[in-house]
């Protein structure tokens, strides 16, 4: 049972935008902080975003000013905004509920991830 539904995820030329949505229940949604990885090809599985049941984020250096992440807890839905998008965000893009400062190991639950490519 998918326990985190992405969507949003495509093919975007280099400077454009794309909206990430990460849905779940109201019960992942409420106990557990919200987190974005991306898994680019031939490479391992990296953080990109995270937002606190608090509305606190981090971000990486990588993606800094240029994502931003937000939470609907009305929707219990987490979003990635990906402005001015580069060749090298290029990945597989996964939402990951877990707890606050968990490592990728320790994240509860995972999305089935969506597909973002950016062309050159």
């Amino acid at each position: 049972q998918v326990q985190l539904v992405e969507s949003g995820g495509g093919l975007v030329q280099a400077g454009g935008s794309l909206r990430l949505s990460c849905a779940t229940s109201p019960r992942i949604f409420r106990v557990n902080e919200m987190y974005w990885y991306r898994q680019p090809p031939g490479k391992q599985r990296e953080f990109v975003a995270f937002i606190s049941r608090g509305g606190s984020t981090k971000y990486a250096d990588s993606v800094k000013g240029r994502f931003n992440v937000s939470r609907s807890n009305a929707e219990n839905t987490v979003f990635l905004q990906m402005d001015s998008l580069k060749p090298e965000d290029t990945a597989v893009y996964y939402c990951a509920a877990g707890p606050l400062r968990a490592t990728i190991r320790l994240m509860n639950y995972w999305g089935q991830g969506t597909q973002v490519t950016v062309s050159s």
